[in-house]
């Protein structure tokens, strides 16, 4: 930990301090061309159309995915964690994705603590591998998965058994079936070498294992009947057939497949998860792997009957949980994101209060202040967590909490007691998701109501606002040809689009408190989501440390 001297900011020579700012993150909203299937576009926004609309040196926009946020090339989508991590740290830092990368690529992840812990069951037991087969890069990646199971086998695993969970989220729907047969036709070339690899379960990522935000532990349960105890109301022979067959139940999709066990001539699983085994969760996003970790992890575990809780060596690819320390063991390491400025403003007097609803608090919490928990100082911050709604679908009321976020947010601000008052508002991002049009088209008008409740406080207080958002999703629905058109499947259907997009973000500043002249600067080649924390400290009226990446606002006489 620096001295308190370290801490200490400059004063911005131009800029005063005092002013109330308000930090509005619009989850999941991106800049796209207009069209029927941008609901940012098509959903009635007055607020940001006005933002949008003024002064043109006041609205612009930056990279949010890609290498601007720590992934590894720019056909990386961002997602909420790593846009909140550069939001609120200022520096850009090697992340999920690119951190298993840089591990696998040089070899180390074998050489680490979590894979020499998860290798002592080699020899007599089987190691075993859950985790979204996809190569969407937005939770994990098939060929990251094809290296570990190679380096495995390489270093003397015996026994090898997949667990899969088909995308269709992050990837097109009905992409599940190529994974599933380049999976196997790897574990093929290894029969052939006498290790013995098989697929061993599998189910869609939406009904089986990857819930979040303990919103739904039947799900969970569901992974665990299969993986675990070997049993699922679905049995094949090989899991090419299995998706396959299940696919085309009416109405299936890859999110949603329904979870099945592989099975050997007598009808029994091929491979159950039991005592002495090892296992991987190769996802590298935490958000879906908590809950996973937990059951096979916590021997006072109650949230559903686990039947039986097998002794094994457990790790995951990344520490899911820092606050948790979940799982206790992984094969790669965190990144050491310090010196947020969430800590430098606390540090130089700024009050803090933070809120959003469940599903996004901890990205305007935890990640914001670099994967660390709690508060920095509690006489000087206030975090507020409203509750989401549980067991449905966003899309059925996609409004979310947005309304009770901005009204948390407008009495902070009218309090007077806060220097800066930050909060996300998930819908565009959640209702996205779903890949329901109509629904995403009410979530962006419900943000953006939010917003101009909490900009006409900043007017009483004569604040300043600065509007941006964390990665793109609703301005974007469909996937679309080589061409930019919407693009159709072999019935003649749409594909409707529910990941994250490569688009960039906009960011607003404005306000009675902006001082006159404060104007986005022109000369920055690329920036990104981690110039924010710089431009918001010097809102504050300090300079921000060196080493940050640049700010994006010059004042000008």
């Amino acid at each position: 930990m620096a001295s308190n001297s370290a801490w200490k900011l400059d004063d911005h020579p131009k800029l005063p301090k005092g002013k109330t700012i308000a930090l509005i993150v619009l989850d999941g909203w991106g800049e796209s061309a207009p069209d029927e299937y941008n609901c940012i576009h098509t959903a009635p926004t007055p607020t940001m159309d006005s933002l949008k609309n003024g002064r043109p040196d006041t609205w612009t926009l930056i990279k949010a995915h890609g290498t601007a946020v720590g992934l590894p090339s720019e056909d990386d989508m961002g997602n909420s964690e790593v846009g909140h991590n550069a939001l609120g740290a200022g520096r850009i830092f090697a992340q999920g994705a690119k951190l298993c990368d840089i591990a696998l690529a040089s070899g180390k992840i074998f050489d680490g603590e979590g894979f020499k812990y998860v290798s002592e069951s080699f020899e007599k037991n089987t190691l075993h591998f859950v985790g979204l087969l996809s190569d969407g890069g937005v939770h994990s990646r098939l060929d990251q998965l094809q290296l570990l199971i190679k380096g495995s086998a390489e270093r003397g695993a015996k026994r090898i058994r997949v667990h899969i969970l088909t995308d269709g989220r992050d990837v097109l729907d009905g992409s599940s079936v190529g994974f599933v047969e380049t999976l196997e036709a790897d574990l093929a070339k290894l029969r052939d070498n006498g290790v013995d690899a098989q697929i061993a379960s599998g189910g869609g990522r939406m009904y089986v294992t990857l819930d979040r935000y303990e919103n739904d532990w039947g799900v969970v349960k569901r992974g665990w009947d299969a993986q675990v105890l070997g049993e699922a109301p679905h049995k094949f022979k090989n899991a090419v057939e299995a998706v396959k067959t299940l696919r085309k139940e009416p109405g299936a999709n890859d999110q949603y497949l329904p979870p099945f066990v592989i099975v050997d001539d007598a009808g029994k699983a091929v491979g159950p998860i039991v005592d002495g085994d090892a296992v991987v969760t190769f996802n590298f996003r935490a958000d879906r792997m908590v809950m996973h970790a937990k059951a096979l992890e916590y021997e006072d575990f109650d949230k559903f009957d686990r039947v039986r809780f097998p002794k094994i060596r457990y790790a995951g690819m990344l520490e899911y949980d820092g606050e948790l320390k979940l799982p206790s063991r992984y094969l790669v390491s965190p990144p050491e994101i310090d010196r947020t400025s969430g800590e430098y403003l606390t540090h130089n007097g700024v009050s803090t209060f933070a809120c959003s609803e469940t599903v996004k608090f901890g990205h305007v919490t935890f990640f914001w202040n670099g994967n660390r928990s709690g508060y920095f100082n509690e006489k000087l911050e206030q975090y507020v967590e409203i509750p989401s709604d549980s067991g449905i679908s966003f899309n059925v009321k996609p409004k979310m909490k947005a309304l009770e976020i901005a009204e948390k947010a407008r009495d902070a601000i009218l309090s007077g007691k806060f220097d800066q008052v930050r909060v996300n508002l998930p819908n565009s991002d959640m209702v996205g998701h779903t890949g329901d049009i109509d629904a995403t088209v009410v979530a962006c008008e419900a943000a953006d109501v939010a917003v101009k409740m909490i900009l006409d406080a900043i007017e009483q207080v004569k604040g300043i606002y600065v509007v941006t958002a964390d990665h793109g999703n609703a301005e974007d629905m469909v996937k679309r040809d080589k061409a930019g058109k919407p693009a159709l499947d072999k019935e003649g259907k749409l594909q409707i689009l529910t990941s994250h997009t490569l688009k960039p973000v906009p960011i607003a500043i404005g306000g009675p408190g902006l001082s006159e002249g404060v104007r986005f600067r022109k000369d920055l080649e690329t920036p990104g989501l981690a110039n924010v924390a710089a431009t918001v400290m010097n809102l504050h009226g300090f300079v921000a440390p060196a080493d940050y990446e640049p700010t994006l606002i010059e004042v000008v006489e």
